[in-house]
């Protein structure tokens, strides 16, 4: 008989179950869950009532017992099948594997209970002590498997209405787990387990009261993934095995003398090591992931994980690894296998190697674009089966095989990467992990993922083709430029040699032609030096610039021409900060366009106006004008003229750009038959802003503008 702390810890043990039965008997049996736990409640006062019974009057029997025990353990995993009865109802828990743990239950609760049956019937021992506690292990097994099935898979919402009650039924079968293995491998079961047994179970009655409470209106919304499977068995196959190892080493250590509890240690040691190489294994992975696909689900993959690891692969915007590569491990893993190769098509129409995972290819790694291969995929959207290909070659109508595929020893699946309805890629995946059986459901998601995966690369290979574009555009840009500049030094050096022979005795025209050959000489070094260090910085040559002296500068060069251009007033030195001869080169141009635009008696005024932080030049004409769409749609657009042959439109477009650079703009208004206005804006070096800031040279330089 057991100590008297038994009798209270299982009296207080009976006492708060039969609360808990009456409470919910009373208030709470409108779900099958409340039923499910008042059976529960009802069956644990029994079986503690009867445990407190039999301390203090010997009665009931061991028979009775036992049969108690076993009830109140089914009475608890009743409870948790009551958990899934509403995803029983949607059809979400497959047939096959509620069968299975149904079945599983049901066989191992009915061959104990037969067993104790038997054996109190015909009062002989069936079954010894041992195999007892081995069944009462493997039903605490099978409930922690049950609930960690329960919340790995309840959403956020449904954990909080099944946490306490998976809470206190884990404790319960984990306690009862640890104290029927302990039991198992000293040959008896420890007082102290026994006696906190009453105790702790009475004290997991709260939560269930606080859950019953709180969550009964709240369905739960149960899915159990291929993932959960594996886990939930791989958790009772570790179980297992423990159990086999405690065994083991219990007898390890009984047998073996002086040395048992050395050959204890390494029996121990040696078996964990073999399970975590065994945990550790991809290959016993993929073995146990096809066996679970093909007996528990209708369905090989689990669509959702598949989509949003694929999509999780693709999102990585990063080039390690590259693009292509993860294109191969993703169809790779599709069917369990980590090895392939890729091939893309190149602008030559064939499709050339552009990574492998894992596998060896050979030498001539390009296929034809003419192949038998490549016609095949044209016509027909296949997946090819190396092996079966080899048995059956007239199924795939006698193709020959480019020597990239056939000559690589490792090759199991070529597929077709398909962009819209042209063949843009061919894919190879390695052998398997384990022996896979294809159907149509793995060619449908390999074609699926194969055509979102082709949209990647091609986008990719587009990204790349629009990067080399736009170097090529800036290079042809600055071609322009240079060349539209050698076009004005062509045209002015080409009108001293067409004046020379008339005026080789004038000294002004002498000094007129040293200066333009000056100018000429230096213009064609900065585009030297320009082609030279395309990407010095801008603001690398930049200084202080004197804009009126400039005006002035341009003004005299360009007198020669009719309209001769003229400055209104006389305005003070206005310094901005800028490169000298582009400067000088980018207000060129729009003098000379105000010439070109300006019949010979007409008039071309420029004017230098001081603001806030900036000057403004005007440069107004009594030209043809433009109208206003030309303005908004073709002025500033590169090569857009209206000169005809004999200009390249580029002019007022590398001015706006250089103006811009300098941190201003060009405004242009304008009307046809009236003339035009060009309004430059370029800000004030630091040295000018400081003197506008000063009044007395403010007002020095107001009233030099206005005189």
């Amino acid at each position: 008989m057991f100590s008297d702390l038994s009798v209270i810890s299982y009296g207080a043990s009976a006492i708060v179950f039969a609360v808990l039965s009456t409470l919910v008997a009373t208030r709470y049996l409108r779900r099958e869950l409340d039923r499910a736990l008042f059976f529960a409640a009802f069956v644990t006062t029994l079986w503690a009532s009867a445990l407190v019974s039999q301390s203090l009057w010997g009665e009931p029997g061991f028979f009775i017992r036992y049969l108690l025990e076993l009830l109140r353990d089914t009475a608890w995993l009743l409870l948790l099948f009551a958990l899934l009865r509403d995803t029983f109802r949607q059809a979400k828990f497959t047939g096959q594997l509620r069968k299975t743990l149904g079945v599983a239950t049901t066989v191992l609760i009915v061959t104990l209970l037969s067993l104790g049956t038997l054996e109190f019937a015909f009062d002989a021992d069936l079954v010894s002590g041992k195999t007892k506690l081995i069944g009462q292990i493997a039903l605490s097994l099978l409930g922690l498997s049950l609930i960690e099935q329960i919340w790995r898979n309840s959403p956020a919402l449904g954990r909080s209405s099944v946490k306490y009650l998976c809470i206190g039924t884990a404790t319960i079968f984990a306690y009862d787990f640890i104290m029927y293995a302990d039991a198992l491998l000293f040959g008896q079961i420890a007082d102290s387990f026994w006696n906190a047994r009453g105790f702790i179970n009475a004290a997991l009655v709260p939560l269930f009261a606080v859950n019953i409470i709180n969550s009964r209106k709240q369905p739960v919304d149960f899915q159990l993934s291929r993932a959960a499977v594996f886990h939930a068995g791989a958790l009772l196959m570790g179980g297992g095995y423990l159990l086999l190892l405690a065994v083991g080493g219990y007898y390890v250590r009984s047998l073996g003398g002086e040395w048992g509890d050395a050959l204890q240690v390494l029996f121990i040691t040696i078996a964990l090591s073999f399970l975590v190489t065994l945990v550790m294994s991809r290959r016993i992975r993929a073995r146990i992931m096809v066996f679970i696909s093909q007996n528990f689900f209708d369905y090989k993959y689990d669509y959702r994980e598949e989509w949003l690891r694929m999509t999780q692969e693709l999102a990585d915007l990063s080039d390690d690894p590259p693009l292509p590569e993860r294109v191969i491990r993703i169809l790779a893993d599709l069917v369990e296998s980590n090895a392939g190769a890729i091939w893309l098509r190149s602008d030559q129409n064939n499709y050339e190697l552009k990574a492998s995972v894992n596998i060896s290819t050979p030498k001539h790694t390009s296929i034809d674009g003419d192949s038998d291969l490549v016609r095949l995929f044209q016509s027909k959207e296949w997946v090819i089966d190396l092996m079966e290909y080899r048995e059956d070659p007239l199924s795939y109508d006698l193709i020959e095989l480019p020597e990239p595929i056939s000559n690589t020893p490792d090759a199991w699946l070529v597929v077709p990467l398909f962009l819209d309805n042209e063949l843009y890629g061919i894919a190879m995946v390695g052998r398997p992990y384990a022996k896979l059986v294809l159907n149509w459901e793995n060619f449908d998601l390999i074609k699926v993922v194969a055509r979102q995966t082709c949209n990647l690369l091609a986008q990719a290979d587009a990204q790349n083709r629009l990067s080399r574009a736009m170097q090529f555009e800036a290079v042809s840009k600055a071609s322009a430029f240079m060349v539209h500049d050698l076009k004005t030094l062509i045209a002015q050096l080409s009108l001293l040699v067409k004046n020379a022979p008339k005026h080789r005795g004038n000294p002004a025209f002498i000094d007129d032609m040293i200066s333009t050959t000056d100018h000429a000489v230096r213009k064609m070094s900065n585009l030297v030096d320009h082609i030279r260090k395309p990407t010095a910085p801008n603001n690398e040559h930049r200084r202080d610039v004197d804009l009126t002296e400039v005006v002035r500068e341009l003004i005299d060069t360009n007198s020669s021409r009719t309209p001769a251009p003229r400055l209104l007033g006389n305005p003070p030195d206005i310094l901005v900060c800028a490169e000298q001869e582009q400067l000088r080169s980018v207000l060129g141009h729009l003098i000379r366009n105000a010439q070109d635009a300006t019949p010979p008696d007409g008039e071309i005024s420029l004017n230098l106006k001081t603001a806030k932080g900036s000057v403004v030049l005007f440069i107004q004409d009594t030209g043809t004008g433009m109208t206003d769409e030309f303005i908004r749609t073709k002025l500033f657009k590169p090569f857009e003229s209206t000169k005809g042959l004999t200009g390249m439109g580029i002019g007022v477009y590398q001015a706006r750009e250089y103006i811009q650079e300098l941190g201003g703009n060009i405004a242009v208004t304008s009307e046809p038959g009236v003339g035009s206005c060009f309004t430059v804006r370029i800000p004030l070096s630091s040295l000018s802003n400081k003197n506008s800031n000063n009044p007395e040279i403010t007002s020095a330089l107001t009233a030099k503008t206005v005189n």
